[in-house]
């Protein structure tokens, strides 16, 4: 056996094989960052001619997927793996996942639809899924929401479209619905009219429509009102807070009772 021989073999094939690994990473590096450049000029081209922030997300992700994918077969074909041949694979593992993971291609066709019907946008307030919070960012999968105590949810987007979706910002103004309890001896009348001087003026209630103060049910403590005032989406909590704090100020200052309950005891004979 020619030693020397073998030994000139092995290091031209090790050579070949370092050269296309070096090759191949020099072609991820440069291709992912070629690939981000690409996403964000497409995003700024997009804003720039005032395309709806969910649509330009969801279609930069999609580009993403593309390009990867491209430079997938890009780094697979420095190795000696034709195009073919890795389509027909790329094409077998479709089809298994799409058996073993139909709930993630129902996301993604329900992604789809969320982009086209827009129910919600990015930057809106909503309940979907079973979340509140603010929508961040419409995916390919998922849809990204911040909730009311600043967790970042991401709920599958085949829930979000099967489900009911709540969206508060669509409409100029929401109503806050509070109750305030009365003891018996307190006139209503004279408390809903204390309560409405006190709504007209809490910062950022709307004077049309008016604020609601009505009788809405009687209990053993006495009557209960309905304090409804009307606001936009983006003040309902500073409202909700300031309207419980006009209710305890307003029966406060009219040294109205404390509510409790009356209960009549009869003895029999």
């Amino acid at each position: 056996m020619d030693l020397s021989a073998t030994g000139q073999v092995v290091v031209a094939m090790v050579t070949q094989l370092a050269l296309r690994v070096l090759g191949a990473v020099v072609l991820w590096i440069v291709g992912r960052m070629l690939i981000g450049m690409i996403v964000r000029f497409a995003g700024r081209a997009l804003a720039v001619r005032h395309v709806d922030a969910t649509i330009t997300r969801y279609l930069c992700n999609i580009l993403a997927v593309v390009l990867n994918v491209a430079l997938a077969m890009a780094i697979l074909s420095v190795f000696g793996v034709e195009t073919t041949t890795f389509a027909a694979l790329v094409a077998a593992a479709g089809v298994a996942v799409g058996i073993a993971w139909g709930g993630l291609l129902a996301s993604f066709a329900a992604g789809a639809f969320l982009i086209i019907l827009q129910p919600f946008r990015v930057g809106q307030f909503v309940t979907a899924g079973g979340v509140t919070g603010t929508v961040k960012e419409i995916g390919l999968f998922v849809t990204a929401i911040d909730t009311l105590d600043n967790v970042r949810t991401l709920v599958p987007n085949g829930k979000v479209f099967a489900d009911t979706i709540q969206n508060f910002s669509t409409n100029p103004y929401r109503r806050v619905d509070l109750v305030a309890q009365l003891n018996h001896g307190v006139d209503a009348r004279d408390a809903g009219f204390r309560l409405k001087e006190r709504l007209a003026k809490i910062r950022n209630v709307l004077p049309d429509p008016a604020p609601d103060v009505e009788i809405l049910a009687f209990t053993l403590a006495g009557p209960v009102l309905a304090v409804r005032p009307y606001c936009s989406n983006a003040h309902y909590w500073q409202v909700y807070f300031d309207t419980n704090r006009a209710i305890r100020e307003a029966f406060g200052e009219a040294g109205y009772p404390a509510p409790e309950q009356h209960l009549a005891v009869r003895g029999g004979l």
